[in-house]
């Protein structure tokens, strides 16, 4: 009889410990980031605006091809993010500190160039405990590998005519750089130029596997095997 109390206790004490644990884990784990726009999403449908609008109001709001053309950097408030979908919902990690260049040429899209890196030590999911393991040795590596890069090989042709705070759409195809590990990608973007800032939102998916990584599943959620790329920049000459 003692026996039996005995582990009916201990499996009580495992029991309450479990629920515990899972509690403890799910409060830590939700999502905290949300992804922010550059380009508001209006300004991305605008592009099916109906005929019949002023031709004063178009002529205004015309972009000439000498404030697009040239060479344009990457500034505040631009990041990078990358997004996880677990059996529960999609975490996001977000990363602002983003350096980069892209050159622009309407005339001829074979000369434009664009390169960019993000610093991985500011990788930020807001859960410390989190973000310690993803950019510990047995995940990034970030002490050793502390940036990602990407670097575009081609642009899709960008519309000779763009109108001020409309988006227009365009390619990036190049090579993304994680933790040493090349791979081939191509971003989908929506770019906008506004207020003498041009604006650039794009997205590409790739797996752990692509960059030497293990699906980070455990006993309390499962995780897909696909990651989102998401660029959000804006860029200043």
């Amino acid at each position: 009889m003692k026996k039996r109390t005995v582990a009916i206790t201990a499996a009580i004490v495992i029991i309450a410990g479990a629920i515990t644990a899972f509690i403890l884990v799910n409060n830590s784990l939700g999502n905290k980031v949300e992804i922010e726009s550059v380009i508001p999403e209006q300004a991305q449908n605008s592009g099916a605006q109906k005929e019949g609008t002023a031709n004063a109001a178009a002529a205004a709001a015309a972009v000439t091809p000498e404030q697009l053309n040239g060479t344009w950097n990457i500034a505040e408030p631009s990041k990078v993010y990358w997004s996880v979908t677990t059996s529960k919902e999609t975490v996001n990690f977000v990363d602002p500190s983003v350096k980069g260049t892209w050159k622009v040429n309407l005339e001829d899209a074979s000369a434009m160039t664009g390169e960019g890196s993000v610093d991985m030590s500011a990788l930020d999911s807001g859960t410390a405990q989190r973000d310690e393991h993803v950019k510990g040795a047995d995940f990034l590596s970030v002490a050793e590998f502390p940036e990602a890069t990407f670097t575009v090989k081609s642009f899709s042709e960008l519309p000779k005519e763009w109108t001020e705070g409309t988006a227009v759409p365009v390619q990036l195809q190049g090579t993304l750089t994680v933790k040493g590990i090349e791979k081939e990608v191509t971003f989908d973007s929506q770019a906008a130029y506004s207020g003498g800032e041009l604006k650039l939102s794009g997205t590409t998916t790739v797996t752990f596997e692509d960059f030497g990584l293990s699906n980070p599943h455990s006993i309390v959620l499962s995780t897909e095997n696909n990651l989102e790329v998401r660029l959000e920049l804006v860029l200043k000459k």
